[in-house]
């Protein structure tokens, strides 16, 4: 943290170089900042996004429904992180895209990271909420299916297409829906039907699904 603080960046991921860095929260502007070759550029159209992200979220629901209430205060492999933060994280990454969306806003970072509400205590309780923001996403594309992605849009991490940043909102909720199926498993509780690689396929994950500790 404390380099972190001398080279002026509030949060993480970055990619530094001396005294220089840069945001890794896009992949375009790490590999500008590195100088690579590299096409960055989202492989899925925006409707083709839009329709595999209703489907991440419905099985981030459904997953989230089978938590046990008792697990939901343990910590993270290798992070300081609640698994009910975790689940409430999934649904809040959208309700910040969709903040920006509709309403014109900066994408802010205290809003992608902002806690789950006290009233969400139990797994049933973040699963009705997600179904909340899964609706709102899908009230959102039905007007802004066939418009333009190209444009910037504004963010905490600088700005970045349109597209981009659903592509990230994305692969973001994604990854996160995929450690909730392992801690399913570390639950001791088959996963009902967990993202397969056809679900992330086109999406720049890697096959890690855990921060390396």
């Amino acid at each position: 943290m404390a380099q972190l603080r001398q080279l002026g960046a509030r949060s993480v991921p970055i990619v530094s170089k001396g005294d220089k860095f840069v945001f890794a929260q896009v992949i375009k502007d790490v590999v500008d900042f590195l100088g690579l070759a590299d096409d960055t550029a989202p492989e899925l159209p925006p409707d083709e996004l839009a329709a595999r992200y209703d489907g991440i979220l419905e099985t981030a629901i459904r997953l989230i429904r089978q938590m046990p209430d008792d697990r939901l205060g343990d910590e993270l492999p290798n992070r300081p992180r609640s698994w009910r933060v975790l689940m409430h994280h999934v649904f809040q990454i959208p309700t910040a895209f969709l903040d920006m969306e509709e309403g014109g806003e900066t994408l802010v970072y205290e809003t992608l990271i902002a806690p789950p509400p006290d009233d969400l205590k139990t797994s049933a309780d973040i699963a009705e909420f997600g179904q909340a923001v899964r609706t709102r996403f899908q009230n959102w594309w039905q007007g802004a299916s066939g418009e333009d992605f190209c444009g910037d849009v504004p963010t905490y991490f600088g700005a970045t297409s349109r597209h981009e940043m659903m592509e990230r909102t994305v692969w973001h909720s994604a990854q996160h829906v995929r450690q909730i199926a392992s801690l399913l498993d570390r639950a001791g509780v088959a996963p009902d039907r967990p993202l397969t690689a056809g679900d992330i396929a086109g999406l720049p994950l890697t096959d890690t699904i855990w921060d390396e500790g």
